[in-house]
């Protein structure tokens, strides 16, 4: 299991890690028509050959790797994609569903439920400490475009309820990450976390990729790569 340092609050911002061509160019390989956009964004693009060879680039690995005490497995890249045109307000809460290979019994996961053919259920807190994210910014994030707000040190709470989230925004208060284009958000799934509406219509477009120590999280529970 993943032990978090002791300071860690949960997120770092990693700036200039991939190139402003190189971000043009992931946001070409997303016309693939393997990929179905949705108003949000688009989920399970490790099926685009130039996604899945971004999330297993050295790069990002490194950085996964210094974050999980662990060589990184790549399992999930999900777009988010937010503009004037293309807006919304995600309110406070932590990322708690994984995907999974097969459906099993244990008390501690679930509920559960189908995201275009794969199998997800709430993990408990045992399993999210095993997830890192890697955000990587095909845009810049700026006050204006609905940039990710997060509650630091909140991914050492374990998994709450929403009115217990409620509490802890109020409590602990939240900054706002801001990060250039090509500059990397990493964040524990337990991080409590929100964005606002985007004020303008230029494009805020993320690359959200998970990692884990281990595809295999027990005997029996397997995440799926999606």
């Amino acid at each position: 299991m993943t032990a978090y340092e002791t300071n860690s609050p949960g997120f770092r911002i990693v700036e200039a890690v991939v190139s402003a061509e190189e971000c043009d160019a992931l946001v070409q390989s997303l016309s693939n028509p393997q990929v179905s956009r949705g108003r949000a964004g688009a989920r399970h693009l490790m099926v685009v050959p130039e996604i899945a060879r971004l999330a297993c680039d050295e790069r990002l690995k490194d950085i996964a790797r210094r974050e999980l005490k662990a060589e990184p497995f790549p399992f999930r890249v999900t777009l988010f994609e937010k503009s004037g045109k293309a807006n919304w307000l995600v309110v406070w809460h932590q990322d708690t569903a994984l995907p999974l290979k097969a459906r099993f019994e244990d008390n501690g996961w679930g509920p559960w439920s189908e995201k275009a053919g794969v199998a997800y259920a709430h993990a408990p807190a045992w399993a999210l400490s095993r997830v890192w994210a890697l955000r990587v910014h095909l845009d810049a994030s700026t006050m204006d475009n609905g940039p990710l707000r997060v509650v630091p040190h909140s991914h050492r709470l374990g998994v709450l309820t929403d009115d217990e989230i409620g509490g802890v925004v109020r409590e602990q208060g939240f900054i706002d990450c801001l990060v250039a284009k090509g500059g990397i958000l990493t964040m524990s799934p337990l991080l409590v976390h929100s964005s606002s509406k985007a004020r303008i219509d230029a494009p805020r477009r993320v690359l959200h990729i998970e990692y884990t120590d281990s595809q295999s999280l027990g005997p029996g529970i397997e995440l799926a790569v999606a």
